[in-house]
């Protein structure tokens, strides 16, 4: 989700609800302790040097169990933010201290809450790694026992 639709989705809310990917709600008393601009600089393992931009939310519970934090005021919390930070269009991702570790999501709406979605590594140079993406493979003595391809299966 990018900064102007959690601004939009924040002005047609009453109330503000995270979701994690389990199912399970944040507490309603967290705090968004940070909203800033992160700045990453890296080479991927192809050798191409990357740069990427991301606006950062931090969310945090403690015993403050009276504490609600109101759209209106997270809007303004954003609006500090960029004016300070001058900041861009960009993605939003969410850190959330779990029981183990912080964990880092990107961010969705599904009209109720916003949910924390899973985020997933993956090799960014897979030519220069030489990973390859197989299709399927059958053999034609199967296809013709009414083991053939589906239309846009891959496996043809």
């Amino acid at each position: 989700m990018k900064l102007s639709e959690i601004k939009k989705h924040l002005k047609n809310v009453t109330k503000i609800g995270f979701q994690l990917p389990n199912g399970n709600l944040v507490q309603a008393h967290f705090h968004v302790t940070e909203v800033g601009k992160t700045t990453k600089n890296y080479i991927d393992c192809g050798g191409k040097v990357r740069r990427e931009e991301k606006i950062n939310f931090q969310l945090w519970e403690e015993k403050d169990y009276d504490h609600r934090l109101h759209p209106e005021k997270l809007l303004s919390i954003i609006a500090m933010s960029e004016k300070m930070f001058e900041l861009a269009d960009l993605e939003i991702e969410v850190e959330y201290q779990g029981k183990e570790t912080v964990g880092t999501y990107n961010l969705g709406f599904d009209g109720t809450y916003f949910l924390l979605e899973s985020k997933l590594t993956a090799c960014l140079a897979k030519d220069a790694c030489g990973i390859t993406t197989e299709k399927p493979r059958i053999r034609i003595f199967d296809a013709g026992n009414g083991n053939t391809c589906e239309p846009n299966s891959g496996c043809c």
